[in-house]
């Protein structure tokens, strides 16, 4: 894996790199290539939608400097008609800080034993971020920031929609190549020799599959004829989270590497959050119903996360005859909500009735 770009330029061009280049980290990269991507979908659909009358100018204080009698120059507060494509920085930043404290909220009650035990170090942590929190809280922010601008809600939820699937599937390949845990269960048909290097296992390896993954969920996938292994098995070397055991003759930081292979969940995500945004992109000039687009969004994004969460590990709520994850419960309760929104709300003046497509 590539932690940081040290990492990351070392495995491209075969050399070695300058440490200070570690302190550029490949997840954070991302993130920041996640959110510029989101803001330039958001900012086309909140253009389209200003040109179809569906999103109007909004009054807002603004600093400007002028000329003073003396001829010096004053910063000056004025009123300027502001389109909401216009304020696209101040949206991201908002939903950006209300998502980073979603994310860490959510993540103390998805493993609450470890966030007891050390809660400081939780907090504190460059992992333990889950994006459901994050999604819910930046939703309220972005309420209370349409509120505070008089922006119609509903068609700022549609005109970010593909922009969240998009910065979803982008932002998940940051969590591939830092390799931050956030991996599928073991697949034990492969193990990982002294050196890091991935091979596959042989029945010799039966008593120390066991030993290494105890009694965490495993089943043995071998990659089938075409197709590629790193697809259905990776032991994620060097990886951010310093997971796994040593690498042999490893020196520095990041040197783990897990014993067993695992699904690269993250690399479904990725591919699955960015293929649904071609889809929504295709289809947006064609749903009549504001919130339709936000409700499509909820189905694909709850259907997507609930089969991911079938083979990935995590903690599990325990309501006796049945133990779902935090994300499958939030991922029943979103498809529910946006299946309501797509089958039931209907407003009596559709889309299109305000302005050409």
């Amino acid at each position: 894996m590539y932690p940081d770009f040290q990492y990351l330029l070392q495995g491209l061009f075969g050399v070695s790199m300058p440490a200070w280049l570690s302190i550029f980290k490949t997840f954070g990269f991302f993130v920041a290539l996640a959110f510029i991507a989101a803001a330039k979908a958001t900012t086309s659909e909140l253009k389209r939608k200003e040109d179809q009358g569906l999103l109007e100018p909004v009054i807002k204080d603004t600093v400007v400097k002028e000329k003073a009698a003396d001829g010096t120059e004053v910063k000056v507060t004025k009123k300027v008609k502001t389109y909401p494509h216009q304020l696209i920085t101040e949206i991201v930043f908002a939903a950006a800080i209300g998502g980073i404290i979603g994310a860490k909220l959510f993540s103390f009650f998805e493993d609450w034993d470890s966030f007891v035990k050390d809660p400081v170090g939780n907090i504190f942590s460059r992992s333990g971020l889950t994006f459901y929190g994050g999604f819910i809280v930046a939703t309220i922010v972005l309420y209370y920031y349409t509120r505070k601008y008089k922006i119609n809600f509903r068609h700022m939820c549609d005109a970010a929609a593909p922009a969240i699937m998009l910065a979803y599937g982008i932002g998940r390949l940051g969590c591939q190549f830092a390799g931050d845990g956030d991996w599928g269960i073991y697949n034990t048909a492969y193990v990982t020799e002294a050196r890091g290097d991935l091979r596959l296992a042989t029945s010799a390896d039966t008593s120390y599959v066991k030993s290494m993954i105890g009694t965490t969920p495993g089943t043995s996938f071998q990659a089938p004829g075409g197709v590629p292994r790193w697809l259905v098995a990776m032991n994620y070397p060097h990886n951010v989270g310093y997971e796994g055991r040593p690498i042999e003759g490893c020196t520095g930081e990041y040197c783990n590497v897990l014993p067993v292979a695992v699904f690269p969940t993250p690399i479904y995500e990725a591919i699955a959050g960015i293929l649904l945004f071609g889809l929504m992109w295709a289809v947006r000039k064609k749903l009549k119903y504001p919130l339709h687009m936000f409700g499509l969004y909820l189905v694909l994004a709850a259907v997507e996360r609930f089969f991911v969460e079938l083979i990935r590990v995590n903690s599990k709520y325990d309501f006796g005859f049945v133990k779902p994850s935090q994300a499958e419960l939030i991922s029943v309760i979103l498809f529910i909500s946006g299946m309501c929104l797509l089958l039931f709300y209907k407003p009596e003046q559709p889309i299109k009735a305000a302005g050409a497509v």
